[in-house]
């Protein structure tokens, strides 16, 4: 069978460096992983436009500020009312630690999972997104372009539960951080570009590997 690795090799000699994940500061990366449930990183930037020119993209800023306030500067992002209490619980547990990314890294990794799960609106994905990109934890994120990807591949069966994906990635794909932050950027590329719904197989780097191409 196909490695995990070998598909990583093979996609970043196709692509390379994605330099992966959008976002300035810490706070607008997780930010952002909130906002892109469901969206484009398109609608993403736009909301994140928003919240700069209103000087909000700041921890203390944006908490004091009314969910009212914040939905309509958010809308592009769509469920814009239900992201704004989103943001909210994010915020309200982010405040625990004094709102410092500091603190937070110096905490165990799957404490901080746990935690982040307690939030509501935040699901593993998301949570995932926030630590491997805002935090710098080796936490694998998996997305529908993971299981699509490897689906068609043959790695993954196809009904395996998030965390089951999750596991067989860090037994796998022995990278750090960096590793962890590339692959997935590549997987996102590969899935937005190639590997669509309706695949372009004569355009992937991974084709000969995989059992769902002609």
């Amino acid at each position: 069978m196909t490695s995990v690795s070998a598909i990583y090799r093979a996609l970043f000699a196709r692509y390379g460096p994605q330099h992966w994940w959008p976002g300035e500061t810490d706070f607008e990366i997780a930010i952002g992983a909130i906002l892109t449930q469901n969206v484009s990183w398109t609608n993403v930037e736009k909301a994140i436009a928003r919240l700069k020119e209103e000087k909000l993209l700041r921890p203390r800023a944006l908490h004091r500020t009314p969910d009212l306030t914040i939905a309509p500067l958010i809308r592009p992002t769509g469920y814009y009312n239900q992201k704004a209490k989103k943001i909210r619980n994010f915020l309200d547990w982010f405040a625990r630690y004094g709102y410092s990314f500091a603190r937070l890294r110096a905490l165990d990794t799957d404490r901080l999972r746990d935690e982040l799960l307690t939030v509501n609106g935040i699901g593993p994905e998301t949570a995932d997104s926030i630590l491997l990109y805002a935090l710098e934890k080796k936490v694998f994120v998996v997305d529908a372009y993971t299981l699509r990807i490897f689906g068609r591949i043959g790695i993954l069966r196809g009904d395996e539960a998030y965390d089951e994906v999750q596991r067989l990635f860090h037994r796998r794909f022995r990278g750090g951080v960096c590793e962890y932050n590339e692959y997935h950027a590549l997987i996102v590329h590969h899935g937005k570009f190639v590997c669509k719904k309706a695949p372009l197989c004569e355009e992937c780097c991974i084709a000969r590997r995989c059992a769902y191409a002609p």
